[in-house]
């Protein structure tokens, strides 16, 4: 580990001689960081970075290999490849920045020579899942904000494979909260494999001569009457909605404010209504889609002023004039109470008290205390903007907003919000506007005053917020208040989950030992033999089984050749028997429960989320991780008995692929397809459909899973169709006939098997075995066909007719199967043309006119 100089600076043959303060605590937490995967907690601006750097240096110059440091956000990324490149004696090439801005091909070759690589985790979780990168070689993996490590984020998939993977593996977990109790942070802990917890407090010696206090006050401001005016004719319809509600037996709440599990517990009951296809499940949703809309304009009118309401109410009406509106949208804005709401809205030329009482502090601190900086955070990106020019009058004033653009509002790009901190360090402005993109970890010069505009509800990000002050010198914290308001109820929430987190970080530092022999005793140990740098388990964490005859069954339906072949089981070459489907390590389950996606609004923090999405199978926007839109051809053969599954881009917003490449004896690669959702051999494409995705098809005109299936049918010998998820016949109001009429249409018509699966983990298996049937046994090679096959002769000629007056293709082909040629639909005249079944006056008058014009170019 590293050295003190005389002057008092941190030695290492790999760190930049006389640029880092030795710091006692940062050094021992380094070492302990250095001998087994821990989770260091330490408080925000106090130089968790630091730590990890130093580990980094130590097990790059003494083990060798690479190092891997994920950050949530780009801005991040960016800001820790600076510090890297300044802290480390490596060429700075050999520091590189994996985003999405990188071109997937680029990133592969940037790996292999990379020394330390610095990504956003969505973007090397796409790397593994297309086999572009390997980990075997990385001997030091940081997990910065590791708070994030729950439900699906990308940092859980990221710390299996790496443990699986690597020859020589060590992680460093960072974080100032990490959970709000003592479950959330073991829970952390077990998703990223981490067997030691190294907390370090203010109350520490050594910390405590690095931090100053900060004064937390709050400052209560009072709405007036014409602003609750407004609230209270919106909370009125709140309280209608719900006796609506009421009325359908699926809340006994009546009054308006209701909180986010109110509304929760009303979504599932209704749901229940639906599944069993009660019309008033459908009914009490598009109402409760009402109140959520009602809610959000409360919160703006309370919260945050006036101008936000008005915006919110401009695209309420913005989207109730679009065409496919929804009856909740066009319901709420033609409603006397909300209309009245929104001419009172329009008619109040004043701003909400807060932004006084903002202008009030900020004189105060930059002007009468001398201060030099100010950051100001607010959730909404409405008020922030609104803030900027208002006080912008009185004080050099600039936003810092997430890159994503919204509805009337502009995001920034990477550079400008690198110019903007820039900007800031350097003095040239003094009060930053910040949504939540700045509370994650940035590193934002000391303020003076941190004023929260409005609280916010949880702990984790109320720290955050609070450490941008006290760092060098003491500091202050102001969070506004609306009286009798929601806002009251945040405060209260967030400052007593914020008591009970330091409350467990320090019984959980009181307690390490204890905590770590638990964390010794769970699942941990699938990961690895306990010491890093121990031989790696390479068994996925779990038994592998064999697989159940009900899968064999599942995919024997559709193997084998065309009907001739087609042998009994067991009987013939042409034809495996189960047995051969049951083979030792078909069920190649990873160990561990499958939880829900994280929901997490990315677009207002600047984070990457490459392959979020809702995890349905339709559409064709085939394009993901910086691909060319075009689809590719590829071919690979198997490398001996390892199976190759091509996944499409867009797949990553399921679980599947992910799983898949998880598993032993399965390489996954991505591509951008343009023929199916998965490619399992030469001749075997996948269309995956949820049964959401198949019954929107039969319910919304969306006629896109056809298309698609005639696709794959023109491309490979063997389409399967996976329905995926239960209650085919009972999730909507659709007539069971209309299923088995589309089930019947891919069948006959298309020639495309259709297989049922309970959920992702259930198709992941089945195609894992279609994948080995056709690749191992059957000895197919992967081939992605990527272009279109030109039309058919047929289809050609009725697209020229069916272009014709835009008669479409139904007529066209009544027209060509009358006439017998494209020619004889040219030549034919009108009283010819209506003899055609779908052809009236109108349409015959129009063909021959374009017909048989002269042409005015």
């Amino acid at each position: 580990m590293a050295a003190t100089d005389e002057v008092g600076h941190v030695e290492h043959p790999l760190l930049t001689e006389g640029l880092l303060e030795d710091r006692q605590y940062q050094v021992t937490l380094a070492e302990a960081a250095a001998a087994d995967h821990t989770l260091v907690c330490l408080p925000t601006g106090l130089g968790k970075t630091t730590v990890s750097l130093l580990v980094t240096a130590d097990r790059l110059h003494e083990v060798g290999g690479k190092a891997l440091f994920l950050a949530p956000t780009k801005p991040l990324v960016t800001q820790h490849a600076d510090f890297y490149r300044e802290a480390l004696e490596i060429p700075d090439g050999e520091i590189v920045v994996f985003t999405g801005e990188v071109r997937p091909d680029d990133r592969s070759e940037l790996w292999d020579d990379a020394r330390v690589v610095i990504a956003t985790p969505q973007v090397v979780e796409n790397d593994l899942v297309g086999n572009r990168i390997s980990l075997s070689d990385v001997t030091h993996l940081t997990f910065d904000e590791c708070h994030r490590a729950s439900g699906d984020y990308a940092y859980n998939y990221i710390a299996e494979r790496y443990h699986d993977d690597a020859a020589d593996p060590l992680v460093t977990a960072m974080s100032a909260s990490p959970g709000g109790d003592e479950e959330a942070i073991l829970q952390v802990c077990e998703n990223l494999g981490l067997r030691e917890v190294e907390v370090m407090t203010e109350d520490d010696a050594d910390v405590a001569e690095y931090t100053h206090d900060t004064d937390l006050t709050w400052e209560r401001v009072e709405l007036p009457e014409d602003v609750i005016e407004i609230r209270d004719a919106l909370n009125d319809v709140i309280s209608d909605r719900l006796g609506k509600l009421n009325e359908l037996g699926v809340t006994n709440k009546t009054s308006p404010d209701l909180s986010e599990k109110d509304l929760v517990g009303i979504q599932s009951k209704l749901r229940e209504l639906m599944n069993n296809d009660q019309s008033e499940g459908y009914e009490g949703m598009s109402l409760h889609a009402e109140i959520r809309k009602l809610n959000t304009a409360v919160n703006y009118v309370e919260t945050q002023s006036v101008e936000s309401l008005r915006r919110y109410f401009e695209r309420l009406k913005q989207a109730a004039r679009a065409s496919g509106a929804s009856k909740a949208d066009q319901r709420l804005v033609s409603d006397p109470k909300v209309r009245e709401a929104m001419r009172r809205a329009e008619d109040y030329d004043d701003l909400h008290p807060k932004f006084r009482q903002a202008r009030i502090l900020l004189a105060q601190t930059l002007g009468l205390d001398g201060g030099e900086r100010v950051i100001v955070f607010t959730e909404s990106r409405d008020t922030a903007e609104t803030l900027v020019e208002f006080l912008g009058d009185h004080f050099e004033t600039r936003k810092f907003v997430g890159q994503s653009d919204t509805e009337g509002s502009e995001g920034m790009t990477q550079t400008e919000q690198q110019e903007t901190l820039d900007a800031f360090r350097a003095g040239e402005f003094e009060v930053l506007v910040s949504t939540s993109v700045a509370e994650e970890g940035l590193d934002v010069p000391e303020v003076d005053l941190v004023l929260f505009y409005e609280p916010v509800p949880t702990a984790i990000r109320s720290i955050q917020r609070k450490g941008r002050t006290g760092r060098q010198t003491e500091g202050q914290v102001v969070v506004l208040l609306a009286e009798d308001t929601r806002d009251e109820a945040y405060f209260w929430k967030s400052r007593n989950d914020e008591k009970r987190m330091e409350r467990e970080l320090r019984d959980l530092k009181s307690v390490a030992g204890e905590i770590e022999s638990e964390l010794h005793g769970t699942k941990l140990d699938d990961y690895a033999d306990g010491d890093a740098g121990g031989e790696p388990d390479t068994s996925a964490g779990g038994d592998e089984t064999e697989g159940s005859s009900d899968e064999a069954d599942g995919a024997g339906e559709t193997a084998g050749d065309d009907g001739s072949d087609r042998a009994t089981a067991g009987q013939t070459s042409g034809q495996s028997g189960l047995s051969a489907f049951a083979a030792d390590g078909t069920d190649r389950s990873v160990d561990g429960d499958e939880t829900e996606r994280e929901s997490v609004d990315e677009s207002a923090s600047g984070d990457e989320t490459e392959g979020s999405g809702s995890g349905g199978g339709d559409g064709d926007d085939r394009v993901g991780d910086g691909e060319d839109v075009a689809g590719v051809v590829a071919e690979a053969a198997p490398d001996g008995e390892t199976v190759e599954i091509v996944a499409d881009q867009r797949e990553l917003d399921s679980t599947i692929a992910r799983d898949l490449s998880t598993r032993d004896g399965i390489e996954t690669r991505l591509e951008t397809l343009a023929v199916g959702d998965y490619v399992l051999s030469d001749r075997v494409v996948v269309e995956r459909k949820t049964v959401g995705d198949f019954l929107d098809t039969l319910t919304g005109g969306d006629r896109s899973m056809f298309e698609q299936v005639g696709d794959a049918t023109r491309h490979y010998a063997r389409p399967v169709v996976i329905v995926e998820g239960e209650d085919l016949y009972g999730e909507r109001n659709v007539h069971p006939n209309a299923i088995r009429g589309a089930l019947s249409s891919l069948v006959v018509d298309f020639g495309a098997s259709v297989l049922r699966t309970d959920d992702e983990d259930d198709t992941a298996d089945l195609m894992e075995v279609i994948g080995t049937r056709e690749q191992e046994q059957e000895d197919r090679e992967i081939s992605v066909h990527g272009e279109k096959q030109s039309k058919t002769l047929a289809e050609q000629q009725e697209y020229v007719v069916a272009s014709i007056a835009e008669v479409g293709p139904v007529t066209a082909r009544a027209l060509l199967d009358h006439f017998g040629s494209v020619e004889g639909v040219m030549l034919a005249d009108e009283d010819d043309l209506r003899e055609v079944e779908g052809v009236g006056t109108v349409t015959a008058e129009r063909i021959r006119e374009i017909v048989g014009s002269d042409y005015e170019g």
